[in-house]
């Protein structure tokens, strides 16, 4: 084909790109949908699959958390081969390895084949998270309009994440374990051929060859990272074989890729994006709010439960509201980036969330609805709005060759920064209240220190001593597990502050993140993805 007619039949392409992008956008927000949902839908299966299954404890721990390794695992391989080979392709092959994983892991005969199929969801996965943000990138060239784009993607992972326990107990209830992961499969049906029908394809420059082996060190580096920190944060000896192996060679292995990075003309990730401020800043700003935001969750989740006695239907009933707050922030984003900037927003949102967490430190030994209900709609809200300008600024700021790179460096910002947050958290939750409990009159000290453990164990440790004994134990555990709720609400504070500082960074107004671009010798989004739209 001539010169002249691939010219025509990329601006025909881009042309319908850009008149149906906001059906383009259910698309992409329909594969988000269903990862986001993955990610959580089984954890309320675990019972089910575990009378069903028998698997080991071992085998157990592997078919919750394999899914989120992988996933974590292979972001920026598959980003980047999608800057190479198209973001398109990738994402409607990652469609299908969706498809197929889901239909094996619902009927699965054994734990393995299970465990297995959660690792194949996890490659489906991270070949649909960096591409959905890429394609996003590309079809909504003009910044207000992404950033609008950028808040209706939030609101889905913030819904996805939400639905999946609610739906995953609505289809145990009335059908059996694996329906959890049947509901994909008509979703996925749909999606392959209208992705294929109104996803526009494209790619980044293609000078050299792809770094394959840069790319699977990227991988096997995350995958120890990130399995040393899931073991941190399950509360694994930090000292164990099992968690410094992982944790070393993945530092190590990282390491390695940034030097390789640094020496090849053609690199597979651009390091040079973290030369640029708004670039790195977002970055940052992404992991410590998604630290402050998972570690919070799960220590609220105990105190709802263990404190309070709620059910779990009612402690995700007092949850909820935090989901919809980070949903109207993400509806609202744009409107607030326009008029605060980069800048102000995201420092906003840390502002405001380290205020939702003092204020949820007045929380204590007794239900307070009302307060709980305040400071979950300010948590939501100011977290939603600090990952919204963050996210922005850096999609922005990257160069659109780089376009699939730094959506995986993104997403796995903020799958670490989950990891770390539920290792860092949990272990300051953990030394504020085994103290508490050293010694507790009248209980043994071999039973004081097994409740040192965690406030679950406590409990079974008070329901064995019984009477007076037990009781006292049980109202010592509470109050530990409260003060070190305390503790560590102020510590997030004391991050989500810092968080506050580090966004300084981020230029004061929208139009600066394109203007830096074009100053750094990139082109502005508006000037340079629509050439790089391919047939």
């Amino acid at each position: 084909m001539s010169g002249t007619a691939m010219a025509a039949v990329r601006r025909r392409r881009d042309t319908a790109a850009g008149a149906n992008r906001w059906l383009v956008l259910v698309v992409l927000c329909t594969s988000l949908l269903l990862v986001a949902l993955d990610a959580t839908v089984l954890h309320v299966a675990v019972p089910a699959v575990t009378e069903d299954l028998r698997p080991g404890a071992v085998e157990l721990l592997w078919i919750v958390d394999i899914y989120p390794l992988v996933c974590a695992s292979l972001l920026i391989l598959f980003g980047t081969l999608g800057d190479r080979v198209g973001r398109r392709r990738v994402l409607l092959l990652g469609y299908g390895c969706f498809g197929v994983a889901s239909a094996v892991a619902a009927f699965a005969a054994n734990a393995q084949m299970l465990i297995g199929a959660r690792a194949l969801l996890g490659v489906g996965g991270a070949m649909i998270m960096p591409a959905t943000l890429s394609i996003l990138r590309q079809v909504f060239p003009d910044r207000r309009e992404r950033a609008v784009a950028i808040g209706v993607w939030s609101a889905v992972a913030a819904v996805g994440a939400a639905v999946g326990p609610l739906l995953g107990g609505f289809l145990i209830e009335h059908f059996w374990w694996g329906s959890v992961f049947l509901v994909n499969i008509p979703l996925m049906l749909v999606s392959l051929p209208v992705g294929r029908l109104l996803l526009p394809e494209s790619k980044g420059a293609a000078d050299g060859p792809w770094d394959v082996t840069g790319a699977l060190t990227a991988a096997a580096g995350l995958f120890g990272l990130v399995f040393g920190v899931k073991r941190l944060g399950g509360g694994e000896p930090p000292l164990s074989v099992l968690t410094v192996v992982p944790l070393v060679a993945g530092a190590a292995l990282l390491v390695t890729f940034v030097r390789r990075q640094r020496r090849r003309t053609q690199p597979l990730v651009d390091l040079g994006m973290f030369a640029r401020p708004a670039f790195s800043t977002s970055v940052g700003c992404i992991v410590l709010a998604m630290l402050a935001l998972v570690g919070l969750e799960l220590i609220a989740a105990q105190y709802l439960q263990l404190v309070l006695g709620l059910s779990p239907l009612q402690t995700g009933l007092r949850l909820l509201p935090l989901t919809v707050a980070a949903m109207a922030a993400g509806l609202t984003g744009s409107t607030l980036l326009h008029r605060l900037g980069p800048r102000r927003m995201v420092v906003s949102g840390f502002l405001l969330t380290a205020f939702a967490v003092l204020t949820l430190a007045a929380m204590g030994g007794h239900d307070n609805p009302g307060l709980l209900l305040f400071g979950f709609v300010l948590l939501g809200f100011g977290l939603e709005t600090t990952l919204f300008g963050a996210y922005e600024s850096m999609l922005s700021e990257a160069p659109p060759a780089q376009a699939g790179g730094a959506a995986a460096i993104g997403e796995t910002s903020y799958q670490l920064g989950a990891g770390i947050g539920i290792a860092l958290l949990g272990s300051v939750m953990n030394a504020a209240y085994a103290p508490g409990l050293a010694s507790v009159p009248g209980v043994p000290a071999s039973a004081s220190a097994a409740a040192g453990h965690s406030l679950g164990e406590a409990y079974g440790v008070a329901a064995q001593l019984g009477g007076e004994r037990g009781a006292v134990l049980r109202q010592a555990a509470r109050h530990s597990f409260v003060h070190g709720l305390h503790v560590t609400l102020l510590v997030s504070a004391g991050l989500l502050l810092l968080g506050a500082v580090m966004a300084v960074r981020l230029p004061r107004a929208m139009e600066c993140g394109v203007a830096a671009a074009g100053s750094a010798g990139v082109p502005s989004p508006r000037e340079a993805m629509a050439p790089q739209v391919s047939a």
